[in-house]
């Protein structure tokens, strides 16, 4: 239980230190009941219905439903203490709930008022020997009926300035217990119109954990009766997760658990404030999909206007003038085939016949390219060039998709080369893309 206020005062007159790892925060509003642990960086432990018993995994600190991020270089090493031999790959990753050697995340600040709480901490770094991340995470949690509405924030400050490529983030990261080894969403290009759920497959070889793309931007672990723990990801629609184990009892320390992830690929700068929405849905698989309507997105996909940061875009063979934007992308073409890579998300091609691009080249070429990737495929599918004025001002373009023959159904990605080759002293700036109905 959280200390009380009397208790809080006593122990301060008595000069007895009131250990963060002892506190718990709650948040119940009789449906479901809410817990973070102020010694785990205020990750969520605890998460129940109607007074049950608690689905959140807690085997370990990489467990949970916590903050997670990657980024360069791998492997990461901090002065004499290098990573695990098994989490080498994993490079730069500091994690909201502690470190794979058993020390918890230092929280820095905690308000629960009963209806909703923050908490920011300093998370460390998974895969090294106690050492914390250069940088702090900050969370904002409420209750909403069966749903855990959640905002975090990343807030980088990191000595190291190199623009790493982007990395798959974690968002968040979602573990259940042995009950839930059900993976479900929905993975088809009708989204929202009451096609049938389908269970995830399994990968193939020895990793537990899929990849897939639930259109409705959501997906759950599920008990043999059908209820579980949904994640709903407004906007995103890249998952990974799986069951490692065997299904069993409901308990919150065992080995046994459900995984689900939303995904973006994201580049991280070393100043940067990075922030991102989720729902926890502890319901019914009709109760989890009801609730993901309730963001079902207008089509086509809202503008990606890149006033201040990067909307979910990221590069090939290219980077830009950092963290914030100002007014544009700003992006340097001097390595060869550089690429503009969208974020995952879903529209139909009828929805969005055109893409608008707001741009000024300073370029040798005057010829760009957009390509797509059709839902369920891997990589672009098919592209369409149009011509740019290489005259370093800004200018619209309207680029028609549709005369594409393989500009069909559900959609998924975009992918914008400026050039096919750059140069030294090349560049483009972005002000937005759009996808439209009209030129």
């Amino acid at each position: 239980m959280r200390p009380t206020l009397l208790f809080v005062l006593i122990a301060a007159l008595l000069r007895v230190e009131v250990r963060a790892e002892d506190a718990m925060s709650f948040l119940d509003n009789g449906k479901i009941r809410l817990g973070i642990d102020l010694g785990l960086g205020g990750a969520v432990t605890f998460l129940a219905r109607d007074g049950g018993e608690n689905v959140v995994n807690n085997f370990d600190h990489g467990r949970q439903v916590q903050m997670s991020f990657y980024s360069g270089p791998v492997p990461f090493a901090a002065g004499d203490k290098q990573p695990a031999g098994h989490w080498k790959h994993l490079g730069w990753n500091p994690i909201q709930a502690g470190d794979d050697f058993g020390h918890g995340s230092r929280v820095l600040e905690h308000r629960n008022d009963g209806h909703s709480i923050h908490v920011k901490c300093v998370p460390m770094q998974w895969p090294l020997d106690g050492v914390p991340g250069d940088c702090t995470f900050e969370s904002w949690l409420e209750l909403d009926g069966i749903c855990v509405k959640a905002r975090a924030r990343l807030n980088n400050a990191r000595r190291d300035k190199t623009q790493y490529p982007a990395r798959l983030q974690e968002l968040p990261a979602v573990y259940a217990n042995a009950p839930f080894h059900r993976v479900v969403s929905y993975l088809g290009d009708r989204p929202f119109t009451g096609e049938a759920i389908s269970d995830v497959p399994r990968p193939t070889g020895n990793h537990p954990w899929s990849h897939w793309q639930g259109t409705e931007q959501w997906s759950a672990l599920l008990d043999d009766r059908g209820f579980g723990l949904g994640l709903v990801t407004p906007g995103r629609v890249s998952f990974t997760g799986g069951f490692a184990g065997k299904p069993g009892p409901n308990d919150t320390h065992a080995t046994h658990t459900g995984y689900i992830a939303g995904q973006g690929l994201e580049i991280l700068d070393h100043d940067i404030v990075y922030e991102y929405r989720y729902e926890l849905v502890l319901g019914s698989l009709k109760e989890i999909r009801e609730r993901a309507a309730m963001h079902r997105p207008a089509t086509p996909p809202p503008p990606w206007v890149f006033a201040g940061d990067r909307q979910g875009w990221h590069f090939a063979n290219a980077e830009d003038a950092g963290w914030p934007l100002k007014g544009a992308l700003d992006v340097k073409l001097e390595k060869d085939d550089p690429q503009l890579i969208g974020p995952c998300t879903f529209w139909r091609a009828e929805d969005a016949p055109f893409a608008i691009i707001e741009a000024a080249f300073h370029t040798k070429q005057t010829r760009g390219t957009i390509f797509w990737q059709r839902h369920g495929r891997v990589g672009p599918d098919d592209s369409t060039g149009f011509d740019i004025a290489a005259d370093g001002e800004f200018h619209r373009y309207s680029v028609r998709l549709a005369d594409a023959p393989n500009y069909t159904g559900g959609i998924v990605r975009l992918r914008f080369d400026p050039v096919g080759a750059g140069s030294p002293g090349e560049w483009v700036k972005v002000r937005a893309i759009r996808l439209s109905r009209s030129p």
